[in-house]
């Protein structure tokens, strides 16, 4: 479903990614860890179409998307959460998802709205995300586990094939975790969606993961099942055997 061959990402001169190479099949859930400034989100960056990358290529579905801008690649399936939400407070939860329909489906705001069906979908939505007594409540008022779900409800409004989830745990409770967690997992075995996810909380990363991603330096050290990525001697020497 998606590859990357090679890939690499230079700011002045400063090597920031190098030569990341790999594939990652339809309906799997790749987690990728690393200590911070291992090149984690830059990688997302890259595949998200936010940051152009220096040099090398990369697929979704087998058509090269290397040079195309976010939202094209959106268009195509690709959903993105990122580490710092970028919620509206003063805006109602029911109106993010009214707005990422729109924008996902293109046409006037307005006329969307007044869509049949297109509330129906909206409710649909939040009542899938655990949000549907929240609809009427300011993004402002939700706790960090309530953000974290809504910022999945604007992803999954656009229906996402490929999902890009960039420390959903974030600021998010003990308390929040179980359901936080519950709810990724039901996206990817429920609905088959792909998900790749940095997060690092790895008691939840190692229940939820086909395969793990190692990043160290700007370079993929690593690319296994969970068991076997926790047992490689290098992996424990560069991350593993740190203060996580």
């Amino acid at each position: 479903m998606l590859a990357l061959t090679e890939v690499g990402w230079s700011v002045g001169g400063a090597v920031i990614l190098d030569d990341v190479s790999l594939a990652v099949r339809e309906g799997e859930f790749l987690a990728f860890i690393g200590p911070n400034g291992a090149g984690k989100t830059s990688l997302f960056n890259l595949i998200s179409g936010l940051n152009p990358v220096s040099r090398g290529r990369i697929a979704l579905d087998g058509t090269d998307v290397t040079r195309l801008p976010a939202h094209a690649r959106a268009r195509r399936g690709l959903g993105r959460s990122f580490q710092t939400s970028s919620l509206w407070p003063g805006m109602t939860v029911a109106d993010h998802v009214r707005l990422a329909a729109q924008a996902a489906r293109g046409g006037s705001f307005a006329l969307w709205r007044k869509a049949r069906g297109f509330d129906a979908e909206v409710r649909a939505t939040l009542e899938r995300t655990g949000l549907s007594a929240r609809a009427d409540a300011l993004a402002g008022s939700l706790s960090h586990g309530e953000k974290r779900k809504l910022e999945l409800a604007v992803l999954l409004v656009g229906d996402p094939r490929l999902m890009l989830l960039d420390e959903p745990m974030a600021g998010v409770s003990a308390e929040e975790v179980p359901a936080l967690t519950e709810l990724i997992r039901s996206l990817h075995r429920d609905e088959g969606r792909t998900v790749l996810m940095v997060e690092h909380h790895m008691d939840v990363l190692l229940g939820l993961a086909d395969r793990v991603a190692v990043m160290h330096h700007g370079t993929l050290l690593a690319l296994d099942e969970p068991d076997a990525v926790m047992a490689d001697a290098t992996v424990q020497s560069a991350y593993l055997g740190e203060e996580l």
